[in-house]
Order: structure tokens, then sequence, then C-alpha cells
């Protein structure tokens, strides 16, 4: 988010809480009062740590540094995991014949792993996949 100059003078980025989310592949699902309900798009993801000087070496180092920045000027606790750029996804009507992640065909919810995708899977099967993996993780997937 980009405050707004105080007395003319611009001020850093800084990131919001918008709510608690259980991120599942390329969805993300509301897990707190704020959330609860509703869905999102993944976008990306940084985590919250002193996001140290300018170094300069490459420009996408210097935009994950930025993110960094502005996670920790937010009310995040070191550590946390922050998702931004997420798009909200409306459970509604809409979501028949939809290009984007989430949508339904032939009456069945279905889930692509990103807009571009040209195949996607039932959303029933996709979380029981997803959650699957998340709650009994693969052998050395968590080391």
């Amino acid at each position: 988010m980009q405050p707004n100059a105080v007395l003319g003078i611009r001020r850093d980025p800084t990131m919001r809480p918008l709510g608690r989310v259980w991120r599942v592949g390329a969805l993300l699902i509301g897990s707190s009062h704020e959330a609860t309900g509703r869905v999102w798009a993944t976008g990306s993801i940084t985590r919250v740590t002193e996001p140290g000087r300018a170094q300069f070496q490459s420009v996408s180092a210097e935009v994950r540094r930025a993110y960094r920045a502005a996670a920790a000027k937010g009310r995040f606790a070191a550590g946390d995991t922050v998702n931004h750029g997420a798009v909200p996804i409306t459970v509604d009507d809409a979501l028949f014949g939809s290009d984007g992640v989430l949508f339904i065909a032939d009456e069945v919810p279905l889930v692509r792993w990103s807009p571009a995708a040209g195949s996607a899977v039932p959303l029933a099967d996709y979380l029981s996949d997803r959650v699957g993996l998340l709650v009994d993780p693969p052998p050395g997937a968590t080391d």
C-alpha cells in the first residue's frame, strides 16, 4: 500500500494485514474472522525479515528487498509469511464460464493452477490432494 504524502514528503510503501489465510496451491482460503468465506487467487509471497540495505545487484533482488521492507513496516510478526498481490475471487454466478483460477463448468467447480493453464481439476479432488499433502507430507518434504 502506498501511503499518502505528509507535508509533501513521500513515505515508503507499507503492507497491512487483511486477515489470515490458508495457502492451498493456487488458492488462498480465508481462515480468520476478517477473511472467513473469502477466496483469492494466489499472488506473490514474502517473509517478514529485516530487509537489509540496497545492494543494486539485480532488479529482482531489489524488488524482493522492497517487499520485505514493506512487510516489516506493516503489523506482521517477524518470520510471518505474507501473501500479497492476490486477486479476490467472488464466489457467485460469475464463476460460470470464468477464465480465472476458480470457475464452474457443467455445474462442477474446477481449479486451474493459473489463469493461463489449459487444464483444470475438480475443486473437491484438488482440495483433497492439496490438503492431504499439507496434513501428511511425503517423506523428506519437511526436512
